[in-house]
């Protein structure tokens, strides 16, 4: 029965996923356009060749750090949409360290890089922690406002205090080579780097705080029902700003493979939405870690693969992956369908039930 249940858990989230893009591509249809030629297009787009699926990788990356922090904050019964700024103060602060240390030996500089995006997501993060256990606050609020105070500032730090005096573009100087992490060559120029493997060990050491600490278990307590953990003895308020600290150090770490493992620097608006797309990975996963990988996947090919629907089709473009997207979540969010459905099936069980034993019954008294 367990088994069953398991395997039920695992089954649906795919049927839905299947029902979402059937959904997507009966769109393409009515645009004018063959939906088995735009899934085509979107799976070469997406895992064509080693470049293909090396970019697919490079769009993924990002979105397992933020899809992990949206759900993070979510176990604590709070709703981060504010990893679109707490990447960006990430990725700034990884380029404001590497710019002003240059001095550091190479075996010392990427960790402080890592560090420090940690650090500076970390403290994005924690101010509508704190805000909203010591003020009331509502993180949704708060993270929504600091996302355009985090948009505003890197703009101006990095026009004003970090620009790079070679170029006329938003973005600031160069980090110290030290810094960089590098790329992985078999993906033939896709920037895939070590941060990829950060966003993997991030899913581990998230799973293993959340299920296997009592950290965890206080976090996953004041989401579930607060009141019962306050009278358990824990400190809600508390938890929730460990919560959202962390929540911003994961989305913060963006920065790591943006800055030290692509651009080499701060590019303002570098993010296509990594952070808001993060919640819609952590909606599919139904915030479980390692489900956010296949989400994460399933969004950096989304992603990937329209791109090349502006140049091979007439009538549909790249903004298709924000359709499918919508409606990829809106089947996985709809879980009253599945209740709904499994209600009219045992009522029809036991309909069917009830009048077998009743025939059954009335022959046995006309005999």
């Amino acid at each position: 029965m367990r088994l069953f249940k398991n395997l039920s858990q695992f089954i649906k989230p795919i049927i839905s996923v299947l029902f979402g893009l059937g959904l997507g591509l009966l769109v393409t249809q009515i645009a004018g356009e063959d939906p088995w030629n735009v899934l085509g297009i979107l799976v070469r787009g997406a895992f064509g060749s080693k470049y293909d699926f090396g970019m697919t990788l490079f769009y993924t990356t990002p979105l397992i750090f933020t899809g992990l922090s949206v759900a993070f904050a979510f176990h604590s019964g709070l709703f981060n949409i504010g990893a679109e700024g707490q990447l960006v103060m990430g990725a700034l602060a990884v380029a404001a360290a590497g710019i002003h240390f240059q001095s550091l030996p190479s075996f010392v500089a990427p960790f402080l890089g890592i560090l420090v995006a940690v650090i500076g997501g970390g403290i994005w993060g924690a101010i509508p922690g704190w805000l909203r256990a010591r003020r009331g606050s509502h993180e949704v609020i708060n993270t929504i406002m600091l996302n355009f105070i985090a948009a505003g500032l890197a703009s101006w730090v990095t026009l004003y205090l970090l620009k790079n005096p070679d170029s006329q573009n938003p973005e600031t100087a160069a980090v110290a080579p030290q810094y960089l992490i590098g790329q992985f060559s078999f993906f033939e120029g896709a920037p895939v780097s070590m941060a990829l493997f950060l966003a993997l060990a991030a899913v581990g050491v998230v799973w293993f705080i959340l299920w296997k600490t009592v950290l965890g278990f206080e976090i996953r307590a004041v989401g579930q029902n607060e009141a019962a953990a306050r009278a358990a003895g824990i400190d809600a308020a508390k938890m929730r700003m460990i919560a959202m600290a962390i929540a911003g150090a994961l989305a913060g770490m963006v920065g790591i493979g943006e800055v030290l493992g692509n651009a080499d620097r701060f590019r303002v608006n570098f993010s296509p939405g990594y952070g808001f797309t993060g919640i819609a990975v952590a909606l599919l996963a139904r915030n479980r870690p390692f489900a956010i990988i296949a989400s994460a996947l399933l969004f950096g090919a989304l992603h990937k693969g329209a791109t090349d629907l502006d140049l091979e089709t007439e009538n549909v473009t790249r903004d298709l992956a924000l359709i499918l997207q919508a409606l990829v979540i809106l089947s996985v969010s709809a879980d009253g369908i599945w209740g709904w459905l499994g209600e009219r099936s045992r009522v029809r069980n036991k309909k069917q039930w009830v009048n077998s034993s009743l025939k059954s019954e009335i022959g046995e008294s006309q005999n």
